[in-house]
């Protein structure tokens, strides 16, 4: 087995694992459509007659305050000694904040503040993909939104206790999911590779994804398979690794209110300001902040991608998004930035935005996104 394919596994082996295991109570968190389609309805069966199984079906679009006082007031309930999260990015992030909380009191005050305490996980927490994107099952942090604004827990509490990447699960959900999520990946690592934070660690991990989803993102999208599904999804975990290190910049950043406001799914969202912040960045590079030399890390992209020149990167990733059909045009996704443009820049992730390698205001937004 090749170094990067160590955490691909079979169904069969996570069986094993859970029966070695010998957990007493498990509460599985997912999503109703995706625990269905993925195939993990089926494989769970042959365990609900060996474990005391207890679910939680995620109802909300996006990962919101309320959702997540439910399912943890239904976690103290259980009292399980293990969570298992089966989805995508909104599932893991409940299942990694509720395996930190220990008291709702003043959450939302403390979340805006970044203030909530985290002392210790409740119990042992297993992440299991359902979607090749965000790579949420090695990262340190998860998102919450509190009145359609989105604010991060960051710990490394948070990180899952064991992750599962089965190809099969993320093979049989939808394509417009694929494209959205494989895009997701493909942003985090060329995001990861220009961010402020990043390091010769992170830029080999974003480096590995990127190389590997410019690779099979293609027919992953028109034909998928196991094999494709495997590489796309160690693309999403390498991707998860280094943004962990390096965390995200201004696509991630402005994509939040396009979710929020719009109802644009996650991956599709941070494609519609991809391209102009990639282009925005390069061509004020001698403005760039980092302690790098941010044009040598252009020149990572432009081998990845064979090209020569901006330009031609921009329209090489322009042909991924219409591979993808990554819908560019506002008008058309029913977005109105002109009459909404001041609560849309409020709903901006600061946290994010301060990655940039070139210092953005509201106005250096503004021109950009419209």
């Amino acid at each position: 087995m090749k170094p990067l394919d160590k955490h691909i596994t079979s169904k069969e082996n996570l069986l094993k694992f859970l029966d070695d295991k010998n957990f007493k109570k498990i509460l599985i968190i997912t999503g109703n459509n995706s625990y269905k389609k993925s195939g993990a309805e089926k494989l769970f069966q042959k365990i609900v007659v060996k474990n005391q199984i207890n679910f939680y079906f995620k109802k909300s679009f996006l990962p919101n305050i309320h959702e997540l006082k439910r399912i943890y007031l239904y976690y103290k309930k259980i009292n399980p000694d293990l969570i298992i999260a089966i989805g995508g990015g909104a599932v893991l992030d409940y299942a990694k904040i509720v395996n930190i909380l220990d008291d709702l009191t003043n959450i939302e005050k403390k979340i805006k503040k970044y203030s909530y305490p985290i002392k210790k996980k409740n119990c042992k927490l297993i992440a299991i993909p359902t979607t090749a994107g965000s790579g949420a099952e090695v990262t340190s942090n998860a998102v919450i939104y509190i009145n359609n604004v989105k604010y991060s827990f960051e710990h490394k509490l948070l990180i899952p206790d064991y992750f599962f990447l089965i190809p099969e699960f993320v093979m049989k959900v939808p394509k417009k999911i694929k494209s959205s999520s494989g895009f997701d990946a493909i942003a985090q690592a060329m995001e990861s590779i220009i961010s402020l934070k990043s390091s010769n660690q992170s830029v080999l991990f974003a480096t590995d994804s990127l190389k590997l989803s410019l690779k099979y993102f293609p027919n992953y999208l028109k034909s998928p398979t196991i094999n494709n599904c495997k590489y796309m999804s160690i693309a999403s975990n390498l991707a998860g690794k280094a943004i962990n290190i390096s965390k995200t910049t201004a696509p991630h950043a402005v994509s939040y209110p396009f979710s929020s406001i719009y109802n644009i799914s996650h991956g599709h969202a941070v494609s519609l300001t991809f391209n102009k912040f990639l282009k925005f960045n390069f061509i004020n590079e001698k403005s760039s902040i980092s302690s790098f030399d941010l044009k040598k890390r252009y020149s990572i992209f432009f081998k990845i991608f064979k090209v020569k020149n901006i330009n031609d990167l921009i329209f090489k990733i322009d042909l991924l998004k219409k591979d993808a059909k990554l819908e560019n045009d506002y008008e058309k996704l029913g977005i109105d930035l002109d009459g909404n443009i001041d609560k849309f820049l409020n709903n901006i992730n600061l946290l994010r935005l301060k990655n940039n390698p070139i210092q953005l205001n509201k106005n250096d937004i503004k021109k950009i996104i419209l």
